[in-house]
């Protein structure tokens, strides 16, 4: 069944964006904008030559899409920080770890 769970999540992530905007977490704020992001630009039509229209209609996502756009996302920064430790970039490591422990929410 399509429904749209991207905006039930983006709802949620844009409430507790305001709220880690308010609390001044701005490792979070920035995190929950590009998983924010990473949603809309799925809910994005396919462009088509012959589509001229400006007013296109964003795509709903199922709470299967939805779920794998943040798995995406999650297994982005994981291994990333796998290879920011390897290379010993370990500040760098950690913060994609964190990254990743805001995305794990939204997966719950």
């Amino acid at each position: 069944m399509i429904t749209d769970s991207g905006r039930d999540i983006k709802t949620q992530m844009r409430a507790d964006l305001l709220a880690a905007m308010k609390s001044m977490r701005s490792d979070d704020v920035r995190t929950i904008r590009a998983l924010i992001a990473a949603i809309d630009n799925a809910e994005a039509p396919p462009i088509s030559a012959g589509n001229n229209s400006s007013e296109v209609e964003r795509l709903l996502l199922s709470d299967a899409d939805v779920r794998n756009v943040l798995l995406i996302e999650l297994s982005e920064r994981e291994t990333t920080a796998a290879e920011m430790e390897r290379l010993g970039a370990r500040d760098r490591a950690d913060a994609l770890r964190a990254e990743a422990l805001v995305t794990r929410r939204y997966l719950a």
